[in-house]
């Protein structure tokens, strides 16, 4: 694999920032519109509660207005409106002349020349009508005239009231704040929300996919050896007819070998997936390990063997496997160039520590040497990988430091097996 090229598990991760962005997208496409909606229609309240209260007093003032012969403001300056705001102003506009009346309270400086003028326009329409004006400090306001007709159905004038329109604006800012900014808060939120879980429904797939790609990686290592072994074999056996009775077990042992190899990595493909439960059972590890040192011992490696009582809570066939990785591995590799390997075994309270005579290892290349089958020239060998996802898979841990006098030691511990309960009926007086 190229440093360029990406694993499939790698592309699937990559998948869950584009979910995000879709999620986040999807979830601002519904929350941008209602967030309009909101604002838009808090604008459009807060013009009808003016126009409303400015309709109050325009309707109020001009049935106040009396009619006879002349105008008569008596009772409109005898009413509280008169005092209050919002602020009004009978003008004659474009009618016959007669003296303006103002409000006394100036809640908006308003210029009479423009409210004289919006008198005419109600005039002459004969309909009442509302909009915006600048007061004469530059502030915005909201206007309502009504025309007022006599008793002959004449327009004389018209009533205009003003309302200030800045404490409506500043709430309505405050919620365009609160609705944009809270907008964008659960959007965000949304969004991490969405990646949380978006991760959550990759990862299984994710970890399916690397348990694949390594499984593959591991299975071309392991083999790669015993095949290239295997066929070399067969090709001088097929070259020499008359070797064929001393070459004929070597291709036996090989074919069984790598026959081991495959079942092993397919049972932890297997577990991997969930195809298929650990068999826990309490194990003599002590008589696990002895076994396999027995099986293992060779002309040209010097075992040794230290061993104390020890039970553990585990799948025996896959630890077996393991000890016989971590035996192999300190056998070929622990050793110095041209010398026997010399190998100390000691089982004690649920670890198996297996230390060697070699070069050591680095630690740094200690996590790479059990992620991939990786060989730095000492005790880092074949199957390592395996033997550390044993133990994880048992809840143990698979540890690797270098001795003081050289060499490497590698320390597999696994859960002790609960202390059985001896009935009082059993027991000696």
């Amino acid at each position: 694999m190229t440093s360029t090229s990406r694993s499939s598990a790698d592309r699937l991760r990559g998948l869950r920032w584009g979910l995000t962005a879709l999620f986040t997208a999807m979830s601002a496409l519904a929350l941008v519109p209602l967030a309009w909606f909101v604002i838009d229609k808090d604008g459009k309240e807060g013009e009808a509660r003016i126009d409303g209260d400015l309709n109050r007093v325009t309707s109020s003032v001009s049935r106040l207005v009396g009619f006879d012969k002349t105008i008569d403001f008596s009772l409109v300056n005898t009413d509280v409106l008169d005092s209050g705001c919002p602020q009004f102003a009978i003008m004659p506009g474009a009618a016959p002349a007669f003296q303006a009346h103002l409000s006394r309270r100036i809640c908006v400086p308003m210029d009479t020349g423009v409210l004289n003028g919006l008198a005419a326009s109600a005039v002459q329409t004969g309909k009442s009508f509302s909009g915006y004006q600048r007061g004469t400090d530059g502030s915005l306001v909201r206007v309502f005239a009504e025309p007022l007709l006599n008793r002959g159905g004449k327009y004389l004038g018209a009533v205009v009231a003003v309302a200030d329109t800045g404490p409506q604006r500043q709430q309505h800012t405050e919620l365009v704040l609160w609705v944009t900014g809270g907008s964008v808060i659960l959007i965000t939120v949304l969004g991490f929300a969405g990646h949380v879980l978006s991760g959550r429904s990759i990862r299984p797939a994710a970890a399916a996919l690397e348990q694949q790609e390594v499984l593959l990686a591991e299975t071309a290592h392991d083999l790669r050896t015993p095949v290239a072994a295997l066929r070399a074999l067969a090709e001088a056996a097929q070259n020499n007819p008359e070797l064929s009775a001393e070459l004929l077990p070597r291709t036996v042992r090989l074919a069984a070998r790598m026959g081991g190899i495959i079942d092993d990595l397919l049972v932890r493909a297997r577990l991997a997936a969930g195809v298929e439960q650990l068999s826990i059972q309490p194990v003599f590890l002590d008589q696990l390990v002895a076994a396999v040192v027995e099986e293992a011992r060779t002309r040209d490696a010097d075992i040794t063997l230290t061993t104390a009582p020890t039970t553990v809570d585990a799948d025996p066939a896959l630890v077996q496997r393991a000890i016989g990785n971590l035996l192999d591995n300190a056998v070929k590799y622990g050793r110095q160039p041209g010398a026997q390997a010399i190998v100390h075994i000691t089982v004690a309270g649920g670890a198996v520590t297996v230390a060697d005579h070699g070069p050591g290892i680095d630690p740094e290349a200690a996590a790479e040497t059990f992620d991939r089958f990786s060989s730095t020239g000492g005790s880092s060998g074949l199957g390592l990988s395996i033997v550390r996802w044993v133990a994880q898979a048992h809840g143990g841990t698979l540890s690797v430091y270098n001795a003081d006098e050289g060499g490497a030691i590698f320390e597999l511990r696994l859960p002790l097996s609960a202390p059985r309960q001896v009935s009082a009926s059993n027991s000696w007086a």
